[in-house]
């Protein structure tokens, strides 16, 4: 009597193989029916309740504008999202498309609108987009909307255009009474001025203004510290940073009277330097 296992065995094994793909094949399906896909969202509208932005000094403290959008609705194939949305108002001058590296943005988290007063907004035109007063300008705002946990799905809204006229503020630091400025320090050429030295002509500011003062051309040895002073070789006024010593960003940073050691950028080098009293900040050029 002769017994063949061959076949029945051979036949067993495609069988099971094929069970073993028809399940494979039956999970990868079911595991693409879960899968989350983003499928986009609606551009925010943005409105205002004012149609025209007066600016007054003696209005500082009053609401100038309040601006509302539509929520984007940002969707999944499993419905309409539920992450957090995180919305930036952008304000620039208008023919910028946004693009101004002086545009201001201002941060929004979960809500549908933002409202500016005339002090806030007038400080915004002068001190970061760097706008003449007195003048009219005509700038442009928007709201740009994302998701906030997965930074995805930007979406701009429409644009707003205003014409504005910006009125002058008392400057954020005071000017020198001396109508006089210079610069002393470890990184300048003379080093750290001491009491009762003479006025060094090639470490002083020109007076471009009221408010504004340049040194065109001097020499900085990197790494080391500087001040301002009004009266060379008298320490009883100083300008310097407004945070801890030489941890200043040292390309420009801000400064106050009475502050801290500011750091030279990193390359001994010749730079021009100037000092915005209005602004209350200071930049530093490599030429």
């Amino acid at each position: 009597m002769v017994i063949n296992l061959g076949k029945p065995t051979i036949m067993k094994r495609i069988n099971i193989l094929a069970s073993l793909l028809l399940s494979l094949l039956f999970m990868a399906c079911k595991k693409d029916e879960h899968k989350v896909f983003f499928e986009g969202g609606t551009a925010p509208t943005l409105s205002a309740n004012a149609t025209a932005l007066p600016l007054s000094f003696a209005t500082a403290d009053e609401q100038l504008v309040r601006l509302s959008w539509t929520n984007p609705n940002y969707r999944f194939n499993t419905g309409v999202s539920s992450q957090n949305v995180s919305y930036i108002v952008e304000i620039d001058v208008a023919g910028a498309d946004f693009k101004s590296s002086n545009k201001q943005s201002v941060s929004v988290s979960n809500d549908l609108e933002l409202t500016f007063n005339v002090g806030q907004f007038n400080d915004y035109l002068l001190n970061q987009l760097e706008l003449p007063h007195s003048v009219p300008h005509d700038i442009e705002m928007r709201v740009v909307a994302s998701l906030g946990s997965l930074g995805a799905g930007t979406l701009a809204s429409n644009a707003l255009r205003y014409t504005v006229t910006p009125y002058p503020i008392p400057p954020k630091v005071v000017p020198p009474a001396s109508g006089k400025l210079f610069i002393t320090g470890s990184a300048t050429p003379a080093s750290w001025m001491t009491d009762g030295d003479a006025e060094l002509a090639s470490q002083q500011f020109t007076r471009i203004s009221e408010t504004l003062y340049e040194i065109s051309s001097i020499q900085l040895s990197g790494g080391n510290s500087f001040l301002f002073v009004p009266v060379y070789g008298n320490w009883s006024k100083k300008y310097g940073f407004t945070k801890d010593g030489n941890t200043n960003n040292v390309a420009g940073d801000d400064f106050m009277e009475g502050g801290n050691d500011m750091k030279a950028p990193a390359a001994t080098a010749t730079y021009r330097v100037t000092v915005d009293f209005q602004r209350g900040k200071f930049t530093v050029t490599e030429l």
